[in-house]
């Protein structure tokens, strides 16, 4: 996995265009300084003609996009495949414009088992490795259920992008909160939600027009950690050791959480971390339960 450093997310949120709209609107802003691009879902509609094959033009012609600009880009689209009619799916294209990942909503929203031909749920949550850090993405009503999220914390995730067609607000959050990765949405609610791995809102916008544009530094660089056995001599060591490469960036007193970041180009929390035998938060959450369980004699979830 490459080092995770700042990047720069650009959320289009806007409401259903045509496909040379959507391509007009990625190329003007693809000029921006920014890392990433993303659409909400089914930015194209939910018609059967908006539903797309893989090897379709539009496809290429998006994947032209990323190639110019150089630019990572998630494409939300309605697809199909030799043996399904249609997916809720979102498309990732690197800066060479190929296709990166695919990911197939796992909880298509009920009306989608409506449509003609409806919409099969989509069956594995990966992640995908960029030149600023890993990756996932996640649709609309996947918001509800906690096993993707739960996912995304155990394979290593740094961000997860959120492309919907309502807000999400609050649910975010919590899964911010509770799996320490950042999420940053685009909306066809026209409106864009931040949060950082300690699950406090960096940032809101929403638009007044019909398309809105909304630029987020984030720091990927950053480790969240408890402060149970991870203070003291071993966190002052770390510190003095690595004086102007890395320091503590927020101490969050209530949870007993703090964050260190990386203030040297090229340093790596993470592994500076390991070095100094301390564990990150999500690692220790996932080790205490698995331990716990074993000297309970069981799990509570059978």
């Amino acid at each position: 996995m490459n080092k995770a450093r700042k990047a720069t997310i650009l959320s289009i949120s806007l409401t259903t265009r045509t496909f040379d709209e959507i391509l007009n609107i990625l190329d003007e802003n693809a000029n921006t300084d920014c890392d990433l691009i993303q659409l909400p879902e089914f930015c194209l509609g939910s018609a059967k003609e908006s539903i797309l094959a893989m090897d379709s033009e539009e496809f290429k012609k998006v994947g032209a996009v990323a190639k110019k600009h150089s630019k990572y880009i998630v494409f939300p689209v309605y697809r199909k495949t030799e043996y399904i009619k249609r997916l809720n799916t979102a498309i990732l294209f690197d800066r060479k414009g190929n296709i990166a990942g695919i990911y197939d909503k796992l909880y298509p929203y009920w009306e989608e088992f409506d449509f003609d031909p409806p919409v099969v749920p989509g069956e594995k949550a990966p992640v995908f490795d960029t030149d600023f850090g890993r990756i996932a993405i996640a649709i609309c009503f996947d918001a509800n259920y906690t096993n993707i999220w739960k996912t995304y914390r155990e394979k290593g995730v740094d961000l997860v992008l959120w492309s919907s067609a309502y807000s999400g607000g609050r649910s975010l959050q919590a899964h911010a909160t509770n799996y320490n990765y950042y999420i940053i949405s685009a909306t066809y609610a026209l409106d864009c939600h931040v949060f950082d791995i300690t699950g406090e809102q960096l940032f809101y916008g929403k638009s007044a027009d019909s398309v809105g544009v909304f630029k987020n530094e984030v720091d990927l660089s950053r480790r969240i950690f408890h402060q149970d056995f991870n203070v003291g001599k071993k966190l002052e060591n770390m510190l003095e050791k690595h004086t102007g490469e890395i320091e503590k960036d927020k101490w969050c007193e209530n949870e007993g959480w703090y964050t260190l970041r990386a203030i040297k180009e090229g340093v790596d929390v993470r592994t500076l971390a390991k070095e100094h035998n301390m564990e990150e938060l999500s690692a220790y959450k996932i080790r205490s339960e698995m331990e716990i369980d074993q000297i309970r004699g069981t799990s509570i979830y059978g």
